[in-house]
């Protein structure tokens, strides 16, 4: 599943949603600014980035992470020193969030990092503990929903939807998650499965129109710069899960290069 572009998405749409999760919230928590974060000198991504209306603030790093990695804090590590380094007038301070799963997935070495974990600087999210997402604001249940399994995740699926009042963005978040979870089912199966006409949400509609590709060409114009029109044209004319695999793939490019070699190979 693709949960890098769902939390992007998520985050782009509610910023104030990541400081739910942590202890001490700033007081202008409603007017953070979230942006994608790559240090390009070393080739680190991270996945999210909140910045703080003013320079005085304290900004916050963001990592979603799904598979187990045993140097996670320490890549963050480096990665936060080096662009609080180079942006130090961006910020007073700052703080990080890691949003894991279940606690199965936590890396377990953490001695070299010890000292960075216990001042409290880095939060760690267990999705699997926040309580019954049926209890839970719309945009944490939709995280939730990330992690869910079969009839579960179908039976809260239509849970939010009815709790979304007919929010689009909303919907079309839910949408896009259970189509990603179940891949092999076809769109009136999944129409049914969640008791709504997916061709009337705007998540079809906006694919139809090439709201896929708007959406990757921002991404890739964040991650490689910008692009010169004739890659603005090839990648507008890939199919909708030619953009859902760029939109995965994109994440380790780290120039132009990289863009050019994958359309190279999964064009026609």
């Amino acid at each position: 599943m693709r949960r890098d572009t769902i939390f992007y998405q998520i985050f782009q749409q509610v910023p104030a949603l990541l400081f739910t999760l942590v202890a001490d919230p700033p007081q202008d928590a409603d007017r953070y600014i979230f942006d994608a974060m790559e240090v390009k000198e070393t080739g680190f991504r991270m996945d999210g980035i909140f910045i703080p209306p003013n320079s005085d603030g304290i900004i916050y790093f963001c990592e979603v992470q799904f598979q187990p990695d045993e140097l996670l804090f320490e890549r963050m590590n480096a990665e936060i020193g080096i662009y609080v380094y180079r942006n130090r007038e961006r910020l007073a301070d700052w703080a990080g969030v890691v949003i894991y799963p279940s606690r199965s997935v936590e890396q377990s070495r953490t001695k070299t990092v010890r000292e960075l974990l216990e001042s409290g600087r880095i939060t760690r999210v267990y999705l699997d503990e926040l309580g019954d997402i049926e209890t839970l604001p719309p945009g944490l249940g939709l995280m939730v929903l990330t992690t869910l399994e079969d009839e579960e995740a179908k039976s809260q699926a239509r849970g939010l939807i009815q709790r979304s009042e007919g929010n689009k963005d909303t919907i079309d978040l839910i949408v896009k998650i259970m189509v990603n979870k179940f891949s092999t089912l076809s769109r009136d199966e999944v129409d049914l499965m969640l008791d709504i006409k997916l061709q009337e949400t705007r998540v079809y509609q906006e694919a139809q129109e090439d709201g896929e590709a708007r959406l990757v060409l921002r991404l890739l114009n964040r991650r490689v710069g910008s692009l010169p029109p004739q890659l603005v044209a090839q990648v507008q004319q890939l199919t909708v899960p030619q953009l859902e695999d760029l939109g995965e793939a994109l994440l380790d490019f780290t120039g132009l290069a990289d863009l050019e070699g994958w359309l190279g190979q999964n064009r026609g």
